[in-house]
């Protein structure tokens, strides 16, 4: 099968993954509050090509026409847990990858099954166990602020009362993970996070909140890693302390979750089915033209809103000019 010319726009840890499997990827960086109209996105991956593919950045909508690009068009969604607009933005895409499971039903409403897959998250290329003196009983490791992280915030101090050797920092934890007996993950939105997969990978014997999104189903509590109940810090005390009582079980646990994480978890593994995804569309012109036939609708209807809340939200800052020229073009690329 000829080899897709991939424009991936938006810096993200897949498109290590998608350029070891699809040696047609141009990765075109974006910079935040920036909007690429197509011939952009045509310039900075040095060609024209088959597919754009937007690597959610987390911030408004980065891109001006959409709905009328002459190609391919895919959303890979991440933080919809964080953005209740996404399912909306989704629709002027012709297809949609989502990370998180449970929200597969606010897409496919507006898509079509046949029109979004559910793409897990993974950890990165570089991940992988190392030798470390265990040095640390629980670690974890990521932001902790009481304004911007407060459920965080609260579980942990509770937690570290409940835990002595509890240790929160922040850094590289790919170096951090390998020091600690346990390390411990807070899904804070009720997430299935990229943490999971990080640690799992660095082959730490991992504690993770019970939540959805198909956690479950990709790892067997117990037998990969071991979970409790979402912000219940004595269910993670009581846990914790089990553990720390039986270095065999940590090992194996964690032994385990490292090797499903290498045979079937890793960025490759995710980027082949997200091309087999794209390629299973193929031939493209039918999405492309059923897109463009309603692009006049998708403007005003779905991207014009957007646009022009955006303008408001980012006031006033520079970059809310844009948006509303977005939103007051008319239905015209």
């Amino acid at each position: 099968m000829e080899t897709l010319r991939i424009a991936w726009v938006g810096r993200h840890p897949l498109d290590a993954g998608m350029r070891a499997v699809c040696p047609g990827v141009a990765v075109v960086p974006l910079d935040p509050l920036q909007v690429l109209s197509f011939a952009d996105v045509v310039r900075l991956a040095g060609g024209v090509p088959d597919v754009v593919v937007y690597s959610d950045k987390s911030g408004p909508p980065p891109f001006s026409g959409l709905e009328r690009f002459p190609c391919l068009t895919v959303f890979y969604c991440v933080d919809s847990h964080i953005h209740a607009w996404y399912p909306d933005y989704a629709q002027a895409f012709d297809l949609c990858a989502v990370s998180l499971r449970d929200h597969l039903p606010r897409f496919v409403s507006r898509l079509g099954a046949d029109r979004v897959m559910w793409l897990p998250p993974f950890p990165r290329l570089e991940d992988r166990p190392k030798d470390a003196p265990k040095i640390h009983d629980l670690l974890f490791v990521g932001k902790v602020d009481p304004v911007l992280t407060p459920g965080r915030h609260a579980f942990l101090a509770e937690l570290g009362r409940l835990v002595p050797g509890l240790w929160v920092t922040r850094g590289a934890y790919r170096d951090l993970f390998p020091t600690a007996k346990l390390v411990l993950n807070v899904a804070e939105g009720g997430d299935l996070n990229f943490r999971v997969f990080e640690a799992l990978a660095c082959g730490a014997c991992l504690l993770t909140p019970e939540v959805g999104h198909g956690q479950s189903e990709l790892f067997t509590p117990g037998e990969h890693l071991f979970t409790y109940p979402a912000m219940d810090a004595r269910a993670a005390a009581e846990l914790t302390e089990g553990l720390l009582a039986d270095a065999p079980r940590r090992e194996r646990v964690g032994a385990a979750g490292e090797a499903l994480v290498r045979c079937a978890h890793r960025p490759e593994h995710r980027a082949a089915a997200l091309v087999d995804f794209i390629q299973g569309h193929r031939p493209f012109e039918g999405l492309i033209a059923a897109r463009l036939d309603t692009a006049a609708s998708l403007f005003s209807k779905v991207l014009r809103p957007l646009y022009l809340h955006w303008a408001e939200a980012l006031r006033p800052a520079p970059e809310a000019a844009v948006y509303l020229e977005m939103g007051r073009r008319g239905d015209k690329a």
